[in-house]
């Protein structure tokens, strides 16, 4: 009974040592502020589409992380412009609508895919390996508006099949396990 509680003992002090160990810091937190954010949307504000990197940054050298902004015009199904799915093979997204409201779809398969190719702005700096195509068949639809997120994983296909308000804008948080984005990267 006695090397029971001596067992029990010491197992309690090695769970209570475990607790107060001190973690050493795995980086300096990246600040990418409102101003930032509106100021990369009103660079691009006459484009119909704007999809702006504005940090990479490299976790403890272990993995990279991403962060832009999108805005994109008024569309309607059916519009001239709006098949434009695309799917990440690498890279999880997650968005979190800024402004604006539209139909989101996710899944299914992307009409007419391409490869996008390697030495384009979408594969070296926003998202890595991608393909693109027209419409999502198949995929589940979903309402978006302002305060919603949605996180894609990689090889997942997405689209706005309607942007209802004048525009959408959301923040992209790109995580990057493979570490193809480029770290240290920053808007100018």
């Amino acid at each position: 009974m006695l090397k029971f509680v001596g067992f029990v003992f010491s197992s309690w002090l090695g769970i209570v040592g475990a607790q107060t160990t001190q973690h050493e810091p795995r980086g300096t937190a990246t600040d990418v502020t409102n101003s930032e954010i509106m100021t990369t949307v009103a660079k691009t504000a006459s484009d119909r589409v704007s999809d702006q990197a504005i940090r990479v940054v490299s976790i403890n050298n272990q993995y990279n992380v991403g962060i832009g902004v999108v805005h994109r015009s008024k569309t309607a199904l059916g519009q001239p412009g709006n098949a434009n799915a695309i799917e990440h093979s690498q890279i999880t997204e997650v968005y979190h609508f800024i402004s604006g409201n539209g139909t989101f779809v996710t899944g299914g398969t992307i009409d007419m895919a391409k490869e996008v190719p390697d030495d384009s702005q979408v594969v070296k700096i926003l998202n890595g390996p991608s393909t693109n195509g027209g419409i999502v068949n198949g995929g589940a639809s979903r309402k978006v508006s302002p305060g919603d997120a949605i996180i894609i994983p990689p090889n997942t296909p997405h689209w706005f099949s309607e942007i209802a308000s004048d525009e959408i804008v959301y923040l992209v948080v790109r995580v990057d396990p493979k570490k193809i984005l480029p770290a240290g990267y920053s808007a100018k």
